[in-house]
């Protein structure tokens, strides 16, 4: 059995661990409830976008922008959005694992430049492949559209350079504050099934936005001509969508960085919750096991106190 000294100690070391991870498991999860809440707030606004383009697109069946025209895969852009610090749990890994898996995909063959966004995506591709194309860290808890433009201006000034001839980001959607998944998406070229895909998933199943959205009626790309809106366009659809397309990528990437702030707080508020319940129950057994080695110190004293006065007698 250890000491007195030792178990309490210990017991003091882990008492203040706890304190600790209590202490950031609510800073994560204001951090959390403020980017859930931004990143909740962007989703139909994106999803307006998307139907814009959808009947812009309708509009101009003569034209295809840059943006839109698909052409041979020769080169790739995947772009691996993880975070700038630890301490989340398996979010880092769990997009790590994927990308262990997709690399491995014959769908990845062609020549693939990877772009990192966060420290600790920078750190994993130099350690996996010896180095990155590009490197972004440091975009803030709350993101903001004039952090994350840059990296959709890479994205697109790369496709229409023939840099490359698709894009594909890797990162955590936010679903709840206990679950998120891992998404590869397609960002460039712009087609509709992508659109489709990405329309459906930033619609909330749960919450007052999902409300929001069955209370509307909102459907996105209804078979029917029923369901088409009509507008409007001036000077003309071409040149509207020219301007359009680009800064619909600038919101697709605006809001793929906003759902992976909000899912790694959620995973960092999650694992720190599961540490500090950790040092609840460990110092729980130390501090039982401390009074049991207190008591049997005080037993044994008395029992040596009563074998002294027996031999004195």
């Amino acid at each position: 059995m250890q000491s007195l000294q030792t178990i309490k100690r210990r017991l003091r070391g882990v008492k203040s661990i706890g304190q600790i991870t209590k202490a950031m498991e609510l800073v994560a999860a204001t951090k959390m409830r403020r980017s859930q809440a931004v990143a909740l707030a962007s989703r139909p606004y994106v999803y307006a976008a998307l139907e814009l383009l959808a009947n812009l697109s309708r509009a101009s069946t003569n034209y295809t922008p840059a943006l839109l025209q698909k052409r041979p895969i020769k080169k790739t852009a995947v772009v691996v959005v993880a975070s700038d610090k630890g301490l989340t749990g398996s979010f880092n890994s769990a997009v790590f694992r994927t990308f262990e898996k997709l690399s491995l995909s014959s769908t990845w063959k062609p020549d693939v430049q990877v772009i990192a966004v966060g420290q600790k995506a920078v750190s994993y591709i130099e350690r996996r492949m010896g180095g990155v194309a590009e490197t972004f860290t440091k975009f803030g808890d709350i993101t903001t559209l004039e952090e994350t433009k840059p990296l959709a201006d890479l994205l697109v000034q790369g496709y229409l350079q023939m840099r490359w001839d698709r894009v594909t980001v890797l990162y955590t959607n936010f679903k709840s504050a206990l679950q998120q998944e891992v998404i590869l998406r397609d960002i460039l070229p712009v087609d509709f099934a992508s659109l489709k895909r990405t329309a459906e998933e930033i619609i909330p199943r749960t919450g007052r936005f999902a409300e929001e959205f069955q209370e509307k009626g909102i459907q996105f790309f209804a078979d029917s001509k029923e369901g088409e809106k009509e507008y409007l366009i001036e000077p003309s659809p071409e040149e509207v969508l020219e301007m359009v397309v680009p800064y619909l990528v600038v919101m697709q990437v605006y809001h793929i960085i906003l759902e992976a702030n909000a899912s790694e707080h959620a995973a960092r508020r999650m694992a720190m919750k599961n540490a500090s319940d950790n040092a609840t129950d460990i110092a729980e057994s130390l501090t039982l096991e401390y009074n049991k080695s207190r008591q049997a110190g005080i037993t044994r004293e008395l029992t040596e106190i009563v074998g002294g006065a027996e031999a004195l007698i």
